[in-house]
């Protein structure tokens, strides 16, 4: 279904109400002013007539031509004699009509459009004072389309007036949508209902309550992760010991070589799923951003990490060519340097090297790690990103979570992530971006 702006359906309705109300006020004010014409001419035929009749008049006929439209001014008096012969006998005096009884208003047909006459019987004769009908309607209308005019005129500024109104009250709705714009994926605090007019209270009562069951499923599952991988540590630790002293007694075993491994890939699932699990907690939590420093950071993740480095006979260096601050929250920070290094020594031959240089380019604080590993395709820089995704070629132990706790980390930090190949080392080559403000 099409969708519609409800600010401006009401707008052009308004407009096509006021656009007909404008004709109905037209047509009363039309019937008004003609029934007032009526009073008002009607009263003055009555008085022309009764003054005819007070000062003894004489017969005489009118000189009208019925081609000819003529004004309110103009009454139309024809006076005759009940001797003389009647109006049958005489076509020209198309005005006269029969003698009647009482005194009255009486509208007849001519040849060429309807006539009101009033009559005035005396005792020997008959005063008849007419009017064109068409010149009371003519001058009703003249009288409603004037009372129309000033509406016609300002009638655009009242519409613009209110459009104006109808946006300005339409302007909740916007901030409405602007604060849902402004807020983050994790931030499902209430949205306060004093801010808004009551039409919108029942709406923001039920996104408020959404949000609630929605932040109620997100903490059931964070919950599910952490006490799963929490009760797996223990018994795959004590596991992996019973393995290692298996292996200490049958070194050459290939089935016992290939058990360490699976624990140690499944120790190392457990560990990330349990580093995602604080993570999407810590996105619920209202964390303070705190001035970091990138050197130190890397420095205490290189420290963390430099015995397996060693381990592997990797030649593991930092460079620093400056002094670096972000803000920001040191658990995300700790999050995107510790793993980045932690793939880069996982991915890297024996003998290789990795080298971790920290820079600044323009407004952007850079953390560049490189090694000399077998690098990735360019075309799977987007999939390694997602979680559970794993290079097939690569043997190495890993849960192809990695990469995706890196990246949701810089999205909290308002950083960005690039992969390349490295001109130096030919192998993987990661920058992360962090703003200096």
């Amino acid at each position: 279904m099409q969708s519609y702006s409800l600010q401006k359906r009401l707008i052009v309705y308004v407009s096509i109400f006021s656009v007909m109300l404008g004709c109905v006020l037209v047509f009363a004010a039309y019937r008004i002013a003609l029934e007032e014409m009526n009073e008002i001419l009607d009263a003055q035929m009555q008085s022309l007539a009764e003054r005819i009749a007070a000062n003894h008049p004489e017969p005489t006929r009118s000189q009208i031509n019925l081609n000819q439209k003529y004004s309110e001014e103009d009454l139309f008096v024809d006076i005759w004699a009940y001797a003389d012969a009647t109006p049958q006998l005489h076509p020209q005096d198309v005005l006269l009509l029969q003698p009647v009884e009482k005194p009255g208003f009486y509208s007849h047909q001519t040849q060429s459009e309807l006539w009101r006459t009033y009559i005035l019987p005396q005792e020997n004769l008959q005063i008849q004072i007419s009017q064109q009908n068409s010149v009371r309607q003519y001058l009703a209308l003249e009288l409603a389309a004037n009372m129309f005019i000033p509406y016609a005129i300002f009638l655009p500024f009242a519409l613009l007036a209110l459009g104006w109104l109808i946006r300005h009250n339409f302007q909740p709705l916007n901030n409405f949508k602007s604060e849902l714009a402004r807020r983050k994926a994790q931030d499902l605090s209430p949205i306060h209902m004093l801010d808004y007019p009551v039409e919108l209270a029942p709406t923001i009562q039920e996104m408020n309550q959404l949000f609630t069951r929605i932040s109620a499923a997100q903490q059931e599952q964070r919950q599910f992760v952490a006490d799963a991988a929490h009760e797996l540590r223990t018994p795959l630790t004590a596991l992996n010991l019973q393995v290692q002293i298996l292996l200490q007694q049958f070194p050459h075993s290939d089935a016992l070589n290939n058990l360490s491994q699976g624990v140690l890939r499944l120790q190392h699932l457990v560990n990330q799923l349990l580093s995602l699990a604080k993570q999407d907690a810590s996105d619920s939590l209202i964390e303070n951003d705190q001035t970091l420093s990138l050197n130190q950071m890397t420095i205490a993740c290189v420290e963390q990490l430099i015995q397996l480095a060693l381990q592997k006979d990797i030649d593991l260096g930092v460079e620093q060519r400056q002094e670096l601050n972000i803000h920001g929250q040191s658990s995300a920070l700790h999050s995107i340097i510790y793993n980045l290094i932690d793939n880069a020594i996982k991915y890297t031959p024996k003998q290789g090297v990795i080298n971790v240089t920290i820079f600044q380019q323009e407004q952007h604080a850079i953390l560049q790690i490189e090694d000399s590993g077998a690098g990735i395709d360019p075309a799977l820089f987007n999939q390694i990103r997602q979680r559970f995704y794993r290079i097939h070629n690569h043997a190495e132990i890993g849960s192809g979570l990695g990469l995706s706790i890196v990246d949701k980390a810089t999205q909290r930090l308002g950083a960005s992530l690039e992969f390349s190949k490295s001109a130096s080392l030919g192998g993987l080559c990661v920058q992360v971006k962090f703003p200096m403000r």
